[in-house]
């Protein structure tokens, strides 16, 4: 019994260490810039056991994160994030240890390059799951959070899990380099003469 335990409580441990926190290190964005951060969520799915919330709440939530996580980057091009909210579920009490459902949320995702009036991306998917804590873990999280915490929850997962992939993809395909025109040419005239002459 005391191994079980110890095994339980060294499980609920590593999901606590691992949350995913509001403000974290930036990742590597290249000239990246957020011009126009755009959540829709009118069309959600809701799922048959969520706890009700309505578009607006869910926009704002997914904008709010979308804001601290992209509106930190000061890079020289502009760029337009549109999420999408498709599905969600927001897990009601349950019976702690037995039945303990996890919130979710699925969104799609367009990336949009401003300056070459493109989409660099159009209808990714993500799908997120809350953290887990040690309340959580044991309660359930509809006993443990309120539906605003767990609206936040998600959405800060949804802007981390967009953040990561946009760093994914400046680093594979070049997102977000910084274009010829804003390379400054070198001088060709001789700029070593002594200032005292």
């Amino acid at each position: 019994m005391l191994r079980i335990l110890t095994l339980i409580t060294g499980l609920v441990l590593m999901g606590a260490c691992t949350q995913t926190q509001v403000y974290e290190e930036p990742e590597s964005l290249g000239e990246f810039k957020l011009r126009v951060n755009y959540a829709f969520a009118e069309k959600a799915k809701q799922g048959p056991v969520s706890r009700d919330a309505t578009p607006k709440e869910w926009e704002d939530a997914i904008q709010n994160a979308v804001d601290i996580r992209l509106g930190r980057y000061e890079g020289a091009q502009e760029y337009d994030v549109g999420i999408s909210l498709e599905g969600y579920m927001l897990a009601p009490p349950g019976i702690p240890v037995i039945y303990n459902p996890k919130s979710t949320a699925i969104v799609l995702v367009n990336v949009y390059d401003v300056n070459n009036k493109e989409f660099l991306a159009k209808g990714k998917q993500f799908q997120v799951l809350e953290d887990t804590t040690g309340g959580s873990a044991f309660k359930g999280s509809g006993h443990e959070r309120t539906k605003e915490e767990q609206m936040s929850g998600l959405a800060l997962k949804v802007a981390d899990r967009v953040e990561e992939w946009l760093a994914e993809e400046h680093k594979d395909n070049g997102w977000f380099d910084r274009r010829p025109d804003l390379i400054q040419p070198l001088e060709t005239e001789a700029v070593t003469q002594n200032p005292a002459s």
